[in-house]
């Protein structure tokens, strides 16, 4: 502890430096970036004749193997403290003859203008940029000043720095702002070795003559996976660049020493567009006992099936891992935007980063499995991408689920890992005696009209509880043939009012959708249509329902809410807020009929929101039921204005069962895997 400063202020002290050095030694001190580390960096900036300047040199052994290893020879070392130039000038004494060392101030320097081709920095600027002081700004803007002075155009100043975000910034703004381009290189690590976890940094600001009036700035970075920098366009973007990547090391080094308690998210980003390429997450299973061969495990995601509940949630996460018998298994999620070539692609493009996420205790050259469903990517087609003023960027695209069923999808890009809405394909299948017809080689094209879609499948579960909660309605048998009018506010794919529409046939349904964008896309995309029982109205639904209450009350059997939040920030995402207040609820009961049914789908995370949504309902509505969903957070509410028409959940059952009954009836085709009853016989009765 003797040799560290009592205040950071003493960096730029040469007694400092003098007492640091002569009770270290002979021992080189490295600060942080060691020769093989910084050798492609130096080799791709420093040429063999340049004339190179080494300021604040210290005893560290790089300008020697600099010159030992060819990569120059003409190279001056100065530093302040008279102690170490000494002890250089020993160490070094006539083996090499080209390179000197000299007592000198970086800060006031007796050499030339321009008289270098390249500065190199190893730490100094780090040590002396302590603080934002002004008198340490001072001393910066003097040492800029005269590394400026004594390179030539062209010539190149390489700082190794940590990049602390107050020293980068003053570096980037100082020299971009005198017209150079500024580069920053990350250095690739050196594993165990390495005496610091945050990775070191190499900026590389190239000499020109600065042009009158406003130069456009060059800033880029230079990732250590890739040559190729990349352009950003301003410093704030640069730093923040730096940062990300800090931050990645920081979790790599932690992650490296001990287990994760909570799961952790990152995304890796495609190069060139700097879009997101694969979102992983890292689950540790402390429950698995370790073993040689199951510390650490990848498992790829396949595309379109990151939504579902295993895959997209953290407790299905927790149990696939669990289930998979690793100590650590890192998911995989593939992004729609991107193109993969297949597993083996995929394995050979992460191998390398994946390996920076294993856990403490793996073995040396473990081979690392890659695991999936069925050994494939799946399938993901896009079929039709756009953007809604009202709903943002969304797209349609075609998915195999679990087995040999395709799905079409409604995704909000603004929470890209729900399902808007989704239907399932009809494959078509060849008559008796038809011979299948031959892949085509040619892929579809999205412009192609949609495939059939299978209108009498509900896709979502909580679609399938709201439509059981038509048990509730009045009469003694709730069957498909009564007169209903129904209104459902939230049109999305139209999977919901469609079903209604087809299995209950003297049913009048009223749709409320609030974006125009969403009835194209239900029409175009997911088999909708409009006719003399089925109707859309473009319009909010709070208005909507406000002016029918004023004008026409009590005509509804049923009306169901499926309507999503457009504020993320709210932690109840459905149905937006203005929807469960009292006095539009009120509204609500009052163009319900008064043997009628409201059917509302909650998704809120907000355990305090949730009670305080639930006292205005049990205010409205005399008796309440709720429906929890299985492996999701929607909640299906019934909502009753007369509690005389309370049923028990048994009661419920035999309904349902009758119900079902009916629309099971010929011509009527009906998905077994799903039973009315099953829905409102877990029913509560809050």
């Amino acid at each position: 502890m003797a040799l560290l400063p009592r205040s950071p202020a003493e960096f730029g002290s040469a007694r400092y430096w003098d007492r640091f050095f002569r009770q270290r030694g002979q021992r080189p001190f490295e600060w942080y970036g060691a020769f093989p580390e910084l050798c492609p960096v130096l080799h791709k900036y420093v040429r063999p004749r340049d004339k190179v300047l080494v300021v604040g040199c210290g005893n560290s052994e790089l300008s020697e193997q600099m010159y030992d290893t060819g990569v120059c020879e003409d190279i001056v070392n100065i530093d302040v403290s008279d102690a170490v130039i000494r002890q250089m000038q020993e160490r070094s004494g006539s083996r090499r003859p080209k390179m000197s060392y000299v007592l000198m101030d970086m800060l006031q320097m007796d050499f030339p203008d321009a008289h270098f081709q390249v500065v190199l920095d190893k730490g100094t600027l780090d040590a002396l940029l302590t603080d934002e002081e002004e008198a340490t700004l001072a001393k910066v803007d003097q040492m800029f000043a005269e590394i400026s002075r004594v390179l030539q155009v062209g010539g190149r100043y390489l700082c190794v720095s940590l990049a602390q975000a107050h020293v980068l910034k003053k570096a980037v703004e100082y020299f971009s702002q005198e017209g150079w381009v500024v580069r920053v290189h990350q250095v690739a690590g050196s594993g165990d070795k390495q005496q610091f976890v945050l990775p070191v940094f190499v900026y590389v600001m190239t000499k020109f003559r600065k042009i009158p009036g406003s130069a456009p700035q060059i800033l880029e970075i230079c990732p250590e996976e890739q040559d190729k920098p990349m352009r950003v366009e301003s410093s704030e973007q640069l730093v923040a660049a730096v940062k990300d990547r800090q931050h990645y090391a920081l979790l790599c080094s932690q992650l490296s020493k001990t287990p994760c308690r909570e799961q952790v998210s990152l995304d890796l980003c495609d190069k060139e567009s700097g879009k997101p390429r694969y979102t992983l997450n890292v689950v540790d299973s402390p429950s698995v006992k370790p073993s040689r061969d199951n510390h650490f495990a990848i498992f790829i995601i396949p595309q379109g099936r990151e939504t579902e509940w295993l895959f997209g949630t953290e407790e299905g996460r927790r149990q696939l891992a669990s289930s998979a018998g690793f100590g650590r298994l890192v998911t995989v999620a593939l992004h729609r935007e991107q193109h993969y070539e297949g597993m083996a692609g995929i394995q050979a493009e992460l191998s390398g980063k994946v390996m920076e996420l294993a856990p403490p205790g793996l073995p040396a050259r473990q081979q690392v499995p890659f695991l999936s469903v069925g050994g494939d990517i799946g399938v993901r087609t896009v079929r039709h991408c756009d953007t809604s003023p009202l709903s943002g960027e969304y797209v349609v695209e075609d998915v195999k689920g679990d087995g040999a069923s395709y799905f079409r999808r409604l995704i909000f890009l603004r929470n890209r890992n729900v399902v808007q809405s989704e239907a399932r394909l009809l494959v078509p299948t060849p008559l008796p005696g038809q011979k299948k017809r031959r892949k085509d080689k040619k892929k579809p094209s999205p412009a192609e009209p949609p495939a059939a879609i299978d209108k009498s499948y509900l896709c979502c579960e909580h679609h399938k509880a709201m439509v059981a909660g038509l048990c509730l309605l009045g009469g003694p048998d709730p069957l498909p043939g009564a007169s209903l009018a129904v209104l459902v506010v939230g049109l999305g794919g139209g999977s919901l009012p469609l079903f209604v529409h087809d299995y209950f046939s003297q049913a009048r349904v009223a749709v409320v959708e609030i974006d125009p964008s969403m009835l194209e896309v239900a029409t175009r995309w997911f088999g909708f249509s409009q006719g003399d029982r089925m109707q859309v109205h473009v319009s909010d639904g709070l208005d909507y329902v406000a002016k029918l209450a004023a004008e026409a009350p009590a005509q509804y059997d049923a009306i169901m809410f499926d309507v999503d939040s457009k504020d993320l920030t709210v932690g109840m995402s459905c149905p937006p807020p203005a929807f469960v207040e009292k006095p539009f609820l009120q509204k609500v009961k009052t163009i319900l009929k008064p043997e009628g049914v409201f059917v509302l789908n909650l998704v809120c995370r907000d355990a305090r929101l949730k009670e305080s949504v639930l006292a205005t309902l049990r205010d409205v509505f005399p008796l309440l039921y709720t429906r929890h969903i299985e492996g999701e957070v929607n909640e299906i509410l019934f909502c009753q204005p007369s509690p005389e028409g309370r049923r028990d959940p048994t009661e419920l059952g035999a309904r349902a069962r009758v119900l079902e009954g009916a629309l099971r009836e010929p011509g009527h085709p009906w998905d077994s895997s799903y039973v009315l009853a099953d829905m409102v016989q877990a029913v509560k009765i809050l």
